[in-house]
């Protein structure tokens, strides 16, 4: 993404400038909600959104240092779907993700709960849980809702709040792939809702020098990869030496 305030040039990523989305309003229609969020979950099993996060994770997990319980936090969680397969991953290297989703589209949050999830209804903007206090912290297709400012702000507020891994995932703008999900999603008969916004969700997306600079932009070194099917995945470990350092340091004066 271009630091330049100025507007962008016709088919470059700008979330305030290229139309709104279904999921973009909180009070959208339940059953479209349900419809497109069922869609959504269907695409990232076909075409290796699910895939995507799990692989980011992958090296974390299997080189933990502790096993056992863990906590995860998806923001923007839809219907769930992503969490359980991150869940599934863990259980393969010892580990029982404890896994909560937030939501500010109430039905979203009811499918979540329906399929096992922890939901909280809630907004990235103002996170409601402390700094460091979840292990894994993920988010997933959310980034291009978000003006570049804010995207920014949510990067910097998801490391602050994980302590061990933090994954945010969106799509790779491409005209082959706008075309190719469109053609997709109506060989698979889902909605033209879903079809025009997965569109729009592309045209918002990113190219990965611009996640890499949002990311630096908010003072993490992610590792930024490319997958199959225009996805785009940052990974990173929180540093929380310097904040170790200072409980550390708090805890002797108090001695």
């Amino acid at each position: 993404m271009r630091a330049s305030t100025a507007s962008p040039p016709p088919g470059t990523r700008a979330a305030g400038l290229l139309g709104r989305e279904l999921l973009d309003d909180p009070h959208a229609d339940p059953a479209a909600v349900r419809a497109q969020l069922a869609d959504i979950a269907r695409l990232n099993r076909l075409f290796g959104g699910t895939r995507a996060v799990v692989a980011a994770l992958e090296p974390i997990l299997r080189r933990a240092d502790h096993r056992g319980a863990w906590t995860l936090l998806d923001v923007g969680t839809g219907c769930g779907d992503i969490p359980h397969a991150v869940a599934a991953a863990a259980r393969r290297h010892g580990i029982e993700l404890r896994t909560v989703g937030l939501e500010r589209i109430p039905e979203a949050a009811r499918l979540a709960r329906a399929a096992g999830l922890r939901a909280v209804i809630g907004d990235g903007n103002a996170l409601p849980f402390p700094p460091r206090s979840v292990d894994i912290v993920l988010t997933s297709q959310v980034l291009h809702h978000l003006p570049r400012p804010t995207a920014i702000r949510w990067i910097a507020a998801l490391d602050a709040l994980a302590r061990r891994a933090v994954v945010v995932a969106d799509l790779q703008r491409s005209r082959w792939a706008m075309a190719g999900v469109w053609l997709a999603a109506a060989a698979l008969g889902m909605d033209r809702s879903t079809r025009k916004d997965a569109v729009l969700s592309l045209r918002r997306g990113y190219k990965k020098e611009e996640m890499e600079e949002l990311c630096t932009a908010a003072g993490v070194s992610a590792k930024v990869s490319g997958h199959r099917w225009a996805r785009l995945v940052a990974v990173w470990e929180p540093d929380i030496s310097h904040q170790l350092s200072a409980v550390s340091h708090q805890q002797t004066a108090d001695i």
